[in-house]
């Protein structure tokens, strides 16, 4: 039998605010302007879930040359108008929040300053402040399982009893990898088949996610 959940842990963009939709679009015209000319199709699969900074070295393995350390700045302005204009709670992420009555935070390939800008945004900052875990926070990135236990020690939470939400290839795996119950939500824009295998379990619809926690142990 598994040992009980005691602390869910959510990943952010495409589990709690619905950035993914929106920042694959730029990612196209920012990839094409730096020599890189990509589908939508193909950067979800590529990069989806993974760090800006491990999304930083592909793109330099790609083109062969070296980026300069600001060469995002330029480009900013255009995720931030386009989440300012149209950025919401992932569909059903509300109502499922309010029916999880287990210790929750955040762990996310953003950085922190992202991070709380998308939650605030969206006016779910505040149920998370002072839970909230990133990038900056390790060493290495997804899908390295070292942002997931940071958290879990952070919380005062053992491996096998923390649940994460993911909903990226990456992220499951990096909650695998930790020894972790992985929960993969399939109802953004990755294919449900690459989210599936061991340990986890694969939905549709947010609003399911209290039920199903509850049928693992918590």
């Amino acid at each position: 039998m598994s040992a009980p959940i005691s602390l869910v842990i959510f990943d952010c963009d495409g589990v709690l605010v619905d950035t993914e939709r929106i920042a694959v679009r730029i990612d196209v015209a920012v990839l094409a302007e730096l020599g890189w000319e990509m589908s939508e199709a193909e950067v979800v699969e590529r990069f989806m879930g993974k760090s800006d900074g491990e999304m930083t070295r592909e793109i330099e393995a790609h083109t062969g040359r070296k980026l300069p350390g600001s060469w995002e700045a330029p480009f900013r302005h255009l995720y931030r108008e386009a989440f300012a204009a149209e950025l919401q709670p992932v569909p059903g992420i509300l109502e499922a929040l309010d029916a999880i009555t287990l210790p929750t935070c955040v762990a996310s390939s953003g950085t922190h300053e992202k991070v709380r800008y998308t939650l605030g945004l969206t006016g779910l900052y505040d149920r998370f402040a002072g839970r909230i875990f990133s990038v900056d926070d390790v060493r290495r990135g997804k899908p390295a399982p070292d942002l997931f236990l940071h958290a879990a020690s952070r919380m005062g939470a053992a491996p096998e009893r923390c649940a994460v939400v993911e909903d990226s290839p990456y992220g499951v795996q990096a909650a695998r990898t930790a020894g972790m119950r992985a929960f993969g939500y399939a109802g953004g824009l990755i294919p449900r088949r690459t989210l599936e295998g061991p340990n986890t379990v694969v939905f549709d619809d947010m609003r399911d996610l209290p039920r199903l926690l509850a049928g693992s142990g918590a």
